[in-house]
């Protein structure tokens, strides 16, 4: 009985140590909430700002905006934070008016005051890129970051997303202040334009771009997305086959005399098929091309986009494998083959140009030899560089 006495105080007198322990991981818990959102602990924000980010490249842009922005909209009378949820709204949505409402649904769902969604999917309307639109009266806007390019977009995803609260606040103006957006440097390249519309199924505010520049700039911004430098590294077992023919090149004198006799326009030339070689059997053997699906002028400018910014997310992320394995190339022949082998085999005095032609023999054979590899890729590695099936695998994410 005496111990059981003991044990029942001991544990009373351990309840107030527990309350502390668990009000203190409460107290961190909201703290680390708060962070996230970017609001500070020792006050109530006057206003929130929910961003909505598409998975992928969106998501790393949003959250990097979400450190930024409360400081950068917050004065002496109001105080803000930013609240970030990564969620595939525009997965299935092609147009602004579906992804507007997603994003109100979102909004409110955690109870914000306004609410920006971000995405990679291009838009378009009445032919122009859409930068972003902004619905005043439910206080929701949208920005594609491929209609900013594909340099500095970080830069003008900050500029469009402090203009789109200007828009939904009214603040300053609203579009008048518009924080480098129709800079003199943006007008030559890809000028930005504000409408305003006052129809029913229309935005209230929406910025675009011209039709030609702005399409340029739409691609380079979908490239971007697709990250075609990464593709390299999916590629294993391309680079594998690459790699092993390379070093079967290195061995053969038949194909350091075929490099030498070969000029400087039909190594060019044999490179840049190689290259195309290897995008096209990718696209074939992993069905990245799309399809139409319907008959109208928009599905039939989308369709061109997304095959557009595939063949040339292949391209690029093939021609860096073709550069990096080509300067390993040449310093493996500079290591491995001394000149007085390679003039004995080629009949005459081998210089440095002479290496530059074998490494570029081993390199277009090792990429030739990548088109076979490339077959034994798993279809998730290579398809990421499509937009298509990126959307496609979130709508299945969405669905579940």
């Amino acid at each position: 009985m005496a111990e059981q006495d003991r044990g029942q105080a001991s544990g009373e007198a351990g309840d107030p140590g527990g309350e502390e322990h668990d009000e203190s991981s409460e107290d961190q818990q909201e703290a680390e909430q708060l962070a996230e959102r970017g609001e500070p602990e020792s006050e109530t924000p006057d206003r929130r700002l929910g961003l909505v980010a598409d998975p992928d490249m969106p998501e790393r842009v949003t959250r990097r905006l979400a450190r930024d922005l409360p400081e950068l909209l917050s004065d002496e009378e109001l105080s803000w934070a930013v609240e970030v949820d990564v969620d595939p709204v525009t997965a299935g949505r092609h147009n602004t008016r579906d992804i507007l409402a997603s994003t109100r649904e979102r909004m409110d769902h955690h109870h914000w005051d306004l609410a920006i969604c971000l995405t990679d999917l291009p838009v378009r309307a009445n032919g122009r890129p859409v930068v972003a639109e902004a619905d005043r009266d439910r206080d929701v806007a949208v920005v594609s970051l491929p209609a900013l390019g594909g340099t500095q977009v970080y830069r003008r995803s900050k500029q469009v997303m402090l203009q789109m609260v200007d828009e939904l606040t009214g603040r300053d103006g609203g579009g008048e202040n518009r924080y480098g957006l129709d800079s003199k440097f943006a007008r030559i390249l890809a000028p930005v334009q504000r409408q305003e519309h006052d129809g029913e199924h229309e935005a209230d505010v929406r910025y675009t771009t011209t039709r030609r520049r702005g399409r340029l700039r739409l691609l380079s911004g979908m490239v971007r997305s697709n990250e075609p430098a990464q593709l390299v590294f999916g590629l294993r077992s391309a680079l594998a086959a690459a790699v092993a023919t390379s070093a079967f090149g290195l061995s053969s004198s038949t194909i350091w005399q075929i490099g030498d006799q070969l000029g400087a326009f039909r190594q060019v030339i044999a490179a840049v098929l190689s290259v195309a070689l290897l995008v096209g059997w990718m696209i074939l053997a992993h069905g990245l091309w799309e399809e139409r699906r319907g008959n109208s002028e928009n599905d039939r400018d989308q369709v061109l986009l997304y095959n557009t910014s595939t063949v040339a997310t292949l391209t690029i992320g093939i021609g860096v494998m073709y550069v990096g394995l080509f300067v390993v190339n040449l310093v493996v022949a500079l290591f491995l083959v001394p000149p007085n082998l390679l003039a004995s085999s080629l009949g005459h005095p081998a210089d440095f140009t002479r290496y530059l032609a074998l490494a570029w023999g081993f390199t277009t054979m090792g990429v030739v030899a990548g088109a076979l590899g490339s077959s034994l890729e798993s279809d998730q590695a290579v398809r990421q560089a499509a937009y298509g099936y990126r959307e496609e695998q979130r709508r299945r994410e969405q669905e579940r």
